[in-house]
């Protein structure tokens, strides 16, 4: 699942902050879930709407862009 399909960002839909591709979920309220110790189990029930496939797929796509980063660093 390709990033243009996982995460879109529209200023018609909260003021465009990315949101999950046909939801209005933050991509930010992920994060926030993982970074509070809560398992991705825990989002996926608080928020039906994303999906297993969403989820992994917009972390997958931050994992590239920090190794993607460290590497322009090194």
């Amino acid at each position: 699942m390709r990033n243009r399909t996982v995460i879109h960002s529209d200023p018609d839909i909260l003021g465009g902050t990315p949101v999950f591709m046909g939801t209005r979920v933050p991509v930010q309220t992920l994060i926030d879930y993982l970074e509070a110790g809560h398992p991705l189990s825990d989002f996926l029930k608080d928020f039906p709407t994303v999906t297993r496939k969403q989820a992994l797929a917009a972390l997958e796509q931050a994992k590239e862009a920090l190794l993607s980063d460290a590497h322009l660093a090194g």
